[in-house]
């Protein structure tokens, strides 16, 4: 048997790279799990590769989404007890850009002194700001808010965050006020729901191999491997430990604090 067997999760951003990593481990560990995802082909397809799973599609930052969710994964299982909030973005052309404006002093720094300003701060649209704090902190607070709804003794939340949310990422300050406030929102929530026997932790990940970097050129690449003192990119399997840590019976002592799997990247 696994260490959560019988158990019902559900996993957000389930659709690929670390939310489908996680979906996958914690069924592997027993338990039932409901990839949820925005993209509908992705969530189906973590579902197909679960032992005992279900696609569930919604935005995560409209509540009324959220909450149907969740409804529907407890008339489907009869029960909700571990909450994996995930889901995420990492912005659109304002971060495209900036992440080129990097690489260009990175290359500049190379040759000499680096002139390309990052401006990151100041070519943020309001719109931007808005969708990436909607989506991440608004969301984990939707899931987080319609999960505990359902949860009794022994149910965990564990909230996704970021290196990011850490130190500063100076090209995607939206992406690190967003990451920073999860772990600010872990903090309170874990002692809120701790009298219930609730658990909530976040899990703050370093530079890992998904989608989400398929975009990063070459030389930021290098230049953030250089950084890491084990000299890798994680793995999303390796992130899905931690989560599965968390909520298991190992983990059962642990409320209220950030886990960041970074390969020394921060080290504190």
């Amino acid at each position: 048997m696994g260490s959560i067997e019988g158990k019902v999760a559900l996993v957000t951003g389930a659709g690929s790279g670390i939310g489908e990593a996680v979906a996958r481990r914690l069924d592997a560990e027993g338990a039932r799990v409901a990839a949820l995802d925005v993209d509908s082909t992705g969530a189906e397809l973590t579902a197909g590769l679960l032992r005992q799973g279900m696609a569930v599609v919604a935005d995560v930052a409209d509540s009324a989404q959220v909450d149907e969710a969740v409804r529907t994964v407890v008339e489907t299982y009869g029960r909700l007890d571990i909450l994996v909030n995930n889901a995420g973005i990492r912005g659109g052309q304002e971060a495209d850009d900036a992440f080129d404006r990097l690489a260009s002093r990175l290359t500049e720094a190379g040759m000499g002194t680096p002139t390309t300003e990052l401006n990151a701060t100041v070519n943020i649209s309001d719109e931007a700001w808005h969708r990436m704090l909607d989506v991440h902190l608004g969301g984990t607070f939707y899931c987080t808010r319609a999960a505990l709804r359902h949860m009794g003794a022994g149910s965990v939340i564990v909230n996704v965050s970021s290196i990011c949310g850490l130190t500063g990422c100076a090209h995607i300050p939206h992406y690190s006020a967003a990451k920073a406030g999860i772990e600010g929102f872990t903090r309170a929530v874990a002692r809120d729901v701790a009298p219930r026997g609730i658990r909530v932790n976040c899990v703050a990940p370093g530079y890992i191999d998904t989608p989400l970097g398929d975009v990063m050129a070459p030389v930021v690449r290098r230049d953030l491997t250089g950084q890491i003192a084990l000299n890798r990119f994680g793995q999303p399997a390796e992130i899905a430990g931690a989560v599965a840590f968390l909520v298991g019976p190992d983990g059962t002592y642990v409320t209220g604090q950030t886990l960041s799997p970074n390969g020394g990247f921060v080290m504190s």
